[in-house]
């Protein structure tokens, strides 16, 4: 009997030891045991996406894939002088002048709006750029990044043009671009940017107020801070509008905030509607023109994310 009774509080010491274990491992995966497994466990394919397909919001004339990142304003001044075969006498075009300043600020992560003014012409322009698509692999793979823009330029000139009425109209052009990049490597990028400009006055009515274009640019990254450009703009009409299609080529130094951006190009345009249809120097007789952009960023409103850690 007594041999009984001591098996019976042996069994049930046994199972008051089997439920407070099973309690604890219980408490331990409420604390967070199981949590912690999981995190060592392998993860899935993370989504990536490229980053600076090119150094600045322009690849030298044409609008890059880059926006301006949110809250963030950005400051433009770009300058465009005279033919460099204009010799000593015209200390090889830099005696002549055309500049352009503007600000564009990150309006979100996809969306940047901007405007400037220019002295060629006296033209307002403004945009807005949309990012659609970005380059990624990974969990979500997209061989290229999209961008869509769209901007107007209203010329300030005194009307020239007594035999006709001064419409405020006369003086409007727009312009819609689709920018598609791909950056190949973390050396060379290459964008395409099928274009479409309208014009609302042209000079007569043989000339077309809508213009087709394409546009083909390139980056090739020398150093961490130095990266060589190309931008190239086909205008099919080009002959029938007595004008080149613009050839820039360009050098992006990139020192803290600024971007200096240094070329030489066979227009001078500043906006759209001028480097675009307007473009009229010749790289074969040296009828070519240095320039250079210089920006500089301001960051206006602090990410979310940045304030929340204060």
């Amino acid at each position: 009997m007594k041999h009984i009774v001591i098996a019976q509080i042996f069994l049930l010491v046994h199972s008051w030891a089997l439920t407070f274990t099973a309690g604890a491992q219980s408490t331990g995966n409420r604390n967070g045991e199981v949590d912690l497994l999981a995190d060592l466990a392998p993860e899935g394919p993370v989504r990536n996406y490229a980053a600076y397909t090119f150094k600045s919001t322009r690849i030298i004339n044409t609008h890059s894939i880059e926006n301006v990142a949110a809250g963030v304003l950005e400051f433009r001044i770009m300058h465009r002088f005279g033919a460099i075969n204009g010799g000593w006498y015209e200390l090889w075009g830099l005696d002549q002048a055309g500049m352009r300043m503007s600000l564009d600020y990150g309006v979100t992560p996809w969306l940047t709006v901007g405007g400037g003014r220019t002295n060629v012409g006296k033209a307002y322009d403004g945009f807005l750029k949309i990012k659609i698509l970005r380059q990624s692999s990974g969990s979500v793979e997209s061989p290229v990044s999209m961008s869509l823009v769209s901007g107007g330029i209203a010329s300030s000139l005194r009307w020239d043009q007594p035999d006709r009425k001064n419409y405020f109209s006369s003086r409007l052009t727009y312009y819609h671009q689709l920018l598609i990049a791909h950056k190949i490597s973390e050396e060379i990028s290459l964008q395409l940017t099928p274009t479409i400009l309208h014009r609302n006055l042209v000079a007569n009515p043989e000339i077309p107020n809508d213009l087709w274009a394409l546009g083909t640019g390139g980056r090739l990254k020398l150093s961490s801070r130095v990266s060589a450009n190309l931008d190239y703009i086909w205008l099919p009409k080009a002959a029938e509008l007595n004008v080149r299609n613009n050839l820039s080529l360009g050098v992006d130094i990139e020192t803290g905030g600024h971007v200096f951006q240094l070329h030489v190009s066979n227009g001078r345009g500043l906006n759209e509607g001028q480097f675009i249809a307007g473009s009229v120097g010749n790289w074969k007789d040296g009828t070519v023109y240095f320039g250079f952009n210089l920006s500089r960023v301001f960051t206006v409103r602090e990410p979310r994310a940045l304030q929340s850690t204060r």
